[in-house]
């Protein structure tokens, strides 16, 4: 008799746990677990999702070139699909041999793309930090329609400004010049108006204490201004980089000759000519963007979010 009362303690504590369990998660805040598990797990699935043309490259980039050209050429011309792996049948460095010390073109037009990005990144941080304290602190007649035409030209498409831009680098005879590129890049209107944003952030009283100190616009711009706007030139920069670093359309209409073309241009005649080094190009281009963003990450994302705030 006691065994059986024993077993049905049990069998009635195995149940109570069970009630308890079930109770839990029905709770308003089980349910709340349950969903947020829900939604970091479709995160995580989109977020590999995303992340899988990077890692394809990236895996692909040790391959071998007689690999490359099986799985993603021959079979192409014999109408069958391409055998994408991320795992290659054997890990090569041949590609990046192949990159670096077979093809010196590919360093060229690497060089290309950073001779055409940084000075067009230095000479807009400059413009628009002068363009957005004028903006912001300076009063003259005008202030605002000014601006708001600068608003309106950041607005338009691309395409749309192509053509004025032609028209004026014709005039100035750079058409086939890397000039062509540069000089719209540095009088970009973005720059002028995420600064600005960050500007009217900063406390007036601020720039009253220093004028009634005797600091003229000079020594108000170099040391108040520009030591609290480090976060937003930051940002500026790198977003600025990861444009001109990706420019086609520009190198395509104003930039004539080869050898003047950036990497950019260049990385679209890889699989027709050199389909053994498709991927190994595509990383070396992808790395410093790649390198500016992880060590950039917190200025961006600080820039980024104090060009909204408002005293």
């Amino acid at each position: 008799m006691e065994r059986t009362g024993e077993r049905e303690e049990i069998v009635f504590e195995r149940r109570g746990r069970g009630r308890i369990g079930r109770a839990q998660l029905l709770s308003p805040a089980g349910r709340r677990r349950m969903a947020r598990g829900l939604l970091f797990a479709l995160f995580e699935a989109g977020l590999l999702v995303y992340l899988m043309p990077l890692l394809v490259t990236l895996t692909n980039s040790f391959m071998g070139s007689r690999e490359v050209e099986l799985r993603y050429t021959e079979w192409a011309e014999r109408g069958d699909y391409v055998q994408m792996t991320l795992i290659p049948w054997k890990v090569s460095l041949s590609q990046y041999g192949r990159l670096f010390f077979g093809s010196p073109v590919y360093l060229d037009m690497f060089w290309n793309s950073v001779k055409l990005a940084v000075p067009v990144v230095a000479g807009q941080a400059a413009v628009s930090a002068l363009g957005a304290y004028a903006f912001t602190v300076l009063r003259f007649k005008g202030k605002e329609v000014l601006y708001f035409f600068y608003i309106l030209v950041m607005l338009l498409p691309l395409q749309v400004t192509l053509m004025p831009n032609y028209l004026v680098a014709e005039y100035l005879h750079i058409t086939e010049s890397p000039l062509a590129v540069i000089l719209p890049g540095i009088f970009s209107p973005f720059g002028v108006f995420l600064l600005r944003q960050f500007l009217k952030s900063l406390p007036e009283s601020c720039l009253e204490a220093a004028r009634m100190d005797g600091a003229g616009h000079v020594q108000i711009f170099l040391r108040i201004v520009l030591p609290l706007a480090k976060p937003a030139l930051a940002a500026l920069v790198m977003l600025t980089l990861l444009d001109y670093w990706n420019l086609v359309d520009q190198a395509v209409i104003f930039l004539r000759e080869e050898r003047q073309k950036p990497l950019s241009v260049f990385l679209a005649k890889i699989a027709q000519g050199e389909a053994g080094v498709v991927f190994a190009g595509s990383c070396f281009y992808a790395l410093p963007v790649l390198l500016v963003l992880f060590y950039g990450q917190e200025p961006l994302m600080q820039g980024i979010a104090m060009t909204g705030v408002k005293d």
